[in-house]
């Protein structure tokens, strides 16, 4: 049976685009690890996808995976628009090439190599992973920065 790990991921951008970061949050049994990054000019919705990439790419074996983010691009995108951008060759309904398409596509790989089950909180309400990983971004931002 797969091992089943909890991540908990947000993005963060000062300005958009602006300088952003982002961060996750693994959790497996009673281990945590964070991983965060930052860039210098980036967007919102960037940031949030690469949050989701990065803790997905970070497990080294197929996992049964919980997801939980306060991003409904992130959401809709994987639950809703994912599937028709690909049956219509990476473009939108209004025929205008996906945005973030280098992320998206990075992101479905990694999805296809696991279980995911996509989880979404309301941001800044107290949820306390969520609250957490929103500080990391945030710290991850200021380190670059500084």
């Amino acid at each position: 049976m797969p091992e089943r790990v909890d991540i908990y991921t947000d993005g963060a951008c000062r300005g958009n685009p602006g300088p952003g970061g982002w961060a996750a949050l693994l959790r497996y049994g009673n281990r945590e690890t964070t991983i965060h990054g930052a860039a210098q000019e980036t967007t919102n919705n960037r940031m949030e996808l690469q949050a989701a990439l990065s803790a997905l790419q970070k497990l080294k074996r197929p996992c049964t995976v919980s997801i939980t983010t306060d991003s409904r691009y992130l959401m809709d995108g994987i639950q809703q628009w994912l599937p028709h951008w690909k049956r219509n060759g990476w473009k939108t309904s209004a025929k205008k090439p996906v945005k973030n398409q280098d992320l998206w596509q990075q992101l479905d790989a990694q999805v296809e190599r696991h279980t995911v089950t996509w989880n979404w909180v309301q941001g800044h309400s107290g949820h306390a992973e969520n609250e957490q990983v929103d500080q990391l971004a945030n710290d991850a931002i200021d380190a670059m920065l500084s």
